[in-house]
C-alpha cells in the first residue's frame, strides 16, 4: 500500500498503519522529552514541576504567607494546568520540599515530608501543609515584568508561562533525574555560591575553559555532608564531556575503639546500611564485629556506632570493606542532557550549560528592562497631560461642563493624545484639585532618570552585564551558603575476599579411598585411627589453615577446589566431595593436597614426566575442575609432592628397582601441561606396563630417604645417594638387593 494519505467515501482518512504507529511513537517520544522528563537550561525545571511554583505563586503561597493544605495546590496544578494524577504531582511537590533531596527546597513544608532514612513515608497530601520557600522567588520575583511568553493551559482557559525567569542556574543548582524516550538525564547539585563564581568569570572572560571554570566549581554539592572521592581529573572530564560517574562516601571517626559514622553520601539510608552489615554479620561474614547501633536523633541526625570485636581488628581495612559492600560508598551518574534555548535536548559541557544559561539571563534581563521602559515612558506621557490639565484647570473644566463630547475638543484644544485624555477624563475633580505641581514634575523627573538609565543599559551590552552580575552576586548574598559536599580523593574500596574473613585455624583433611571428605582441627590428627565407611578405606591427608582451599587431584590429571571452612567435621565420617564437584566418568580421587598460594608443588606421572608449578596454579571455581597435569598413554597419574626449597633433589624410583637423583632446578616451572622427562622408561614397556615409575620423593639438605618394600625399608642420607645421581632423563641405576621391588619412596627429616 502507498504511503499517501487517502480519504475514503464518507471522507475518512485512510493511512498505513505502520505511518500511524511510526508517527504517534515519534509525537509521544517528543512529548516525554519536552513536556516531561527533561530539565530546560532557563529555569532548571520540568513541566509539572513549573506548574507547582507557578500554581502556588497564584494561591499567594509566597514565603511570607501561612501554610495551606497540599492538596489545595495539587487540585488547582492538576486542575488548571497539569492535567495528570495527583499523586504524580504529589510526589513531585514532596520532593522540591525535601531538605535532604533538594539542594535548594522550592516548597517550605510542614508536617510529615519524609526522611533521609526513606524518602517515600511522606504523609497524604490532606495532611501536609506547605507554602514557598524564599529561594522560590529567584524563580518567580520577575515572572510579571515581560520577561517570558505565556500559553494556554491544556483547555485554553488560563495562560502559563513556558519558562520561570531564573535569577540563577537552577539547572545546576538543584539538579533533576528523569529518563524519556531513548535518552536519560543526570545533573546532579550544585553550590550557589560557586555556581555564581563561575558566572561571573564567564561574564569577564567569554573564552574561559572548562578547567579555568573548575577553579570556581570544584565538584557536584550534594545536600549531605558525605565526602566527594572521585579524582579532579576525572571531574574535569566529565564536566568536559557532559557524561560520567561520581562516587561518595560516608564521614566516619573512632571513638572510645567504635566507629561512628556521621555523614552518609547522598540518598543512602542509614537503616538500609545497618541491615546491609547485619546481613553480612548473620552469614558470619564479618566475625570482627560485634555489635551495630542507630543513635541518630534530633542533634545528630546521622550517628551509627559499629563496635569492632576487638581492638586488634585494622579499622581502616573494615571500613574499606563496608565502603566497597554497602551504600556507605555510591556512584551517581552524570548526564548533562537539557532542553536548551532552541528547544532541543542536548548534552552540554559545563561551559556550554553556562553559556547557554547566560545567554537566557542576558535575554530576560533585556525584555525586563524594555517591559519597564515602556511603562515608564507611558507613564510619562500620561503625566505629561496630567501637567498640561493642572496647568489650565479651569478651562478643562468649562470644556468639560459645556461640551456633549469633551474628548475631542480637549485634543484639539491642548493636542492631547487619546491615552492622555481618557486618563484626564477617568481622574476624579478633587483629585485633580489636589494635584499641585512640583509632585508631578518630581515624578517625572524620577521617571526621566529612570528612563535616562534604562536606555544606556539598554544600548550597551557592558552595563548590561554589569547589571546581570550585581544581580547575581545579591542572590548569592542571600541564599549562598557553604559546600556541603567536602572534597577529598581516595583509594579505591577493597571488600574482604573470602578469606581475609575467615580464622586461619589449623586444620588436617582426610580424604578416603572411596572419595568422602572431612576436615578435623588441629594437626594431630591420625587419619589412620578415623572410622570409615564399611568397605572404604584411608587414602590421602593433607595440613593446612581453615582459611586455606584443599585440591582434590584425580586419575585424569584435573584439580578441583574446595573452601577448607566449608568441609564437614572429621568427628564424622564427612561428605562425598563427588556432591560438590562435576567429575568426569570414571575418575576417581587420587590425593588431597593445601598450602599458600606460593607453595611449589612436583607434578609427575608414572611414565617418568613431570613439572614443577605452585599451588595457586591449581585454584578453579570450576565445579568441573582444572585440567593440570598431561597423563601420556598408559601411564597414571603421581601424587604430588611440595618443594620447600629450590636446591632440593628428586629422586625418581621405577618398579625394576632403578633410581636416578638429581637437582630439582632441572625440572621446569609450568601452570600446567606434561613436563620434562624425568627418568627415562621405554615407552613400550611403560604401553605393557612392564615398566613404569612407582613413586617420586623431594629430598633437601639434612634429610634422608626411605625406600619401602614389603616390610623391609631401606634408609639413605642424601649424601649417600652420590651413586644414584645423573642427569635428568637417564634410565638410572640398580637399588641393593632386596629392594627391586619397591612399593614407596618417603623422606625422613629427623635424620
Amino acid at each position: 500500500m502507498s504511503e499517501s494519505v487517502t480519504f475514503n467515501e464518507h471522507g475518512f482518512e485512510k493511512r498505513p498503519l505502520s505511518k500511524y504507529a511510526e508517527e504517534a511513537y515519534l509525537d509521544y517520544s517528543m512529548y516525554v522529552i519536552l513536556d516531561r522528563a527533561l530539565p530546560h537550561i532557563g529555569d532548571g525545571l520540568k513541566p509539572v514541576q513549573r506548574r507547582i511554583v507557578y500554581a502556588m505563586s497564584e494561591l499567594g503561597l509566597k514565603a511570607s504567607a501561612k501554610y495551606k493544605k497540599s492538596a489545595r495546590t495539587v487540585g488547582d496544578v492538576i486542575g488548571k494546568f497539569h492535567p495528570h494524577g495527583d499523586s504524580a504531582a504529589y510526589e513531585a511537590m514532596v520532593l522540591m520540599a525535601q531538605a535532604f533531596s533538594y539542594r535548594y527546597p522550592l516548597v517550605d513544608g510542614q508536617g510529615n515530608w519524609g526522611s533521609a532514612d526513606d524518602p517515600k513515608s511522606f504523609a497524604a497530601m490532606r495532611y501536609t501543609e506547605s507554602k514557598l520557600s524564599y529561594y522560590a522567588d529567584v524563580l518567580l520575583s520577575e515572572l510579571g515584568q515581560g520577561t517570558v511568553n505565556w500559553r494556554p493551559n491544556f483547555d485554553a482557559t488560563l495562560d502559563e508561562p513556558e519558562i520561570l525567569p531564573a535569577k540563577v542556574p537552577n539547572v545546576l543548582l538543584n539538579g533533576t533525574t528523569g529518563i524519556a524516550v531513548g535518552m536519560a538525564t543526570d545533573i546532579p547539585p550544585h553550590n550557589l555560591n560557586e555556581v555564581v563564581s563561575a558566572c561571573l568569570h564567564l561574564l569577564d572572560n567569554p573564552k574561559a575553559t572548562v578547567l579555568e571554570l573548575m577553579e570556581h566549581i570544584k565538584a557536584p554539592d550534594f545536600p549531605t555532608d558525605g565526602e566527594i572521592i572521585t579524582s579532579q581529573a576525572e571531574i574535569l572530564s566529565t564536566y568536559e564531556t557532559g557524561r560520567g560517574s561520581l562516587k561518595m562516601r560516608g564521614i566516619w571517626h573512632k571513638e572510645d575503639g567504635d566507629i561512628i559514622v556521621t555523614a552518609l553520601p547522598f540518598q543512602a539510608s542509614g537503616s538500609k546500611i545497618l541491615e546491609q552489615i547485619a546481613t553480612q554479620m548473620r552469614n558470619k561474614k564479618l566475625p570482627m564485629v560485634e555489635d551495630l547501633r542507630d543513635e541518630s536523633d534530633h542533634e545528630n541526625p546521622t550517628r551509627l556506632v559499629i563496635t569492632p570485636r576487638s581492638n586488634r581488628v585494622d579499622i581502616s581495612a573494615l571500613m574499606d570493606h563496608f565502603f566497597a559492600t554497602t551504600d556507605l560508598e555510591r556512584s551517581y551518574r552524570i548526564n548533562l542532557n537539557i532542553i536548551g534555548m532552541d528547544g532541543r535536548p542536548i548534552v552540554m559541557n559545563l561551559r556550554q550549560v553556562l553559556k547557554e544559561w547566560l545567554r537566557f539571563r542576558i535575554d530576560v534581563t533585556r525584555r525586563r528592562l524594555e517591559f519597564r521602559l515602556e511603562k515608564v515612558e507611558k507613564r510619562l506621557h500620561l503625566l505629561d497631560g496630567l501637567l498640561i490639565a493642572f496647568l489650565n484647570i479651569d478651562e478643562v473644566i468649562n470644556i468639560i461642563r459645556a461640551e456633549d463630547e469633551p474628548k475631542p475638543a480637549l485634543v484639539r484644544r491642548f493636542g492631547l493624545s487619546d491615552a492622555q485624555t481618557e486618563y484626564i477624563l477617568d481622574t476624579k475633580l478633587r483629585q485633580l484639585a489636589r494635584l499641585e505641581e512640583f509632585k508631578i514634575r518630581a515624578e517625572q523627573d524620577e521617571l526621566a532618570t529612570e528612563q535616562g538609565e534604562l536606555k544606556l543599559l539598554l544600548g550597551s551590552d557592558i552595563r548590561l552585564k554589569t547589571l546581570i552580575k550585581k544581580e547575581l552576586k545579591t542572590v548569592a548574598a542571600e541564599h549562598g551558603d557553604n559546600r556541603r559536599s567536602p572534597l577529598q580523593e581516595r583509594d579505591e574500596a577493597i571488600a574482604f575476599n573470602e578469606k581475609d574473613l575467615l580464622t586461619a585455624e589449623p586444620i588436617t583433611v582426610v580424604l578416603s579411598d572411596k572419595g568422602w571428605i572431612r576436615a578435623g582441627k588441629g594437626h594431630e590428627i591420625d587419619p589412620g585411627t578415623l572410622s570409615y565407611k564399611s568397605g572404604d578405606k584411608f587414602l590421602s591427608s593433607s595440613r593446612g589453615r581453615s582459611n586455606q582451599n584443599v585440591f582434590l587431584q584425580d586419575s585424569t590429571g584435573r584439580y578441583y577446589s574446595l573452601p577448607g571452612h566449608t568441609l564437614p567435621s572429621a568427628r564424622g565420617q564427612g561428605e562425598p566431595a563427588t556432591g560438590r564437584l562435576n567429575m568426569p566418568s570414571g575418575a576417581s580421587f587420587t590425593d588431597v593436597i593445601m598450602g599458600v598460594d606460593e607453595q611449589k608443588v612436583l607434578m609427575g606421572t608414572d611414565a617418568g614426566y613431570g613439572f614443577i608449578t605452585t599451588v595457586g596454579n591449581l585454584f578453579t571455581k570450576n565445579k568441573a575442575g582444572k585440567a593440570v597435569v598431561s597423563i601420556p598413554k598408559s601411564a597414571r597419574i603421581l601424587r604430588p609432592k611440595l618443594v620447600n626449597q629450590m636446591d632440593s633433589f628428586i629422586a625418581a624410583v621405577s618398579n625394576e628397582g632403578r633410581m636416578l637423583v638429581f637437582p630439582i632446578s632441572d625440572i621446569p616451572e609450568l601452570a600446567r601441561g606434561k613436563g620434562n622427562k624425568i627418568i627415562n622408561i621405554p615407552t613400550s614397556r611403560l604401553q605393557s606396563r612392564e615398566e613404569y615409575v612407582v613413586d617420586y620423593a623431594v629430598i633437601a639438605e639434612g634429610e634422608a630417604l626411605v625406600v619401602y618394600s614389603g616390610k623391609r625399608y631401606h634408609v639413605i642420607k642424601l649424601k649417600d645417594l652420590e651413586h644414584y645421581r645423573g642427569e635428568r632423563g637417564r634410565r638410572g641405576h640398580k637399588l641393593p638387593r632386596g629392594f627391586q621391588k619397591v612399593d614407596r619412596l618417603d623422606v625422613d627429616s629427623t635424620i
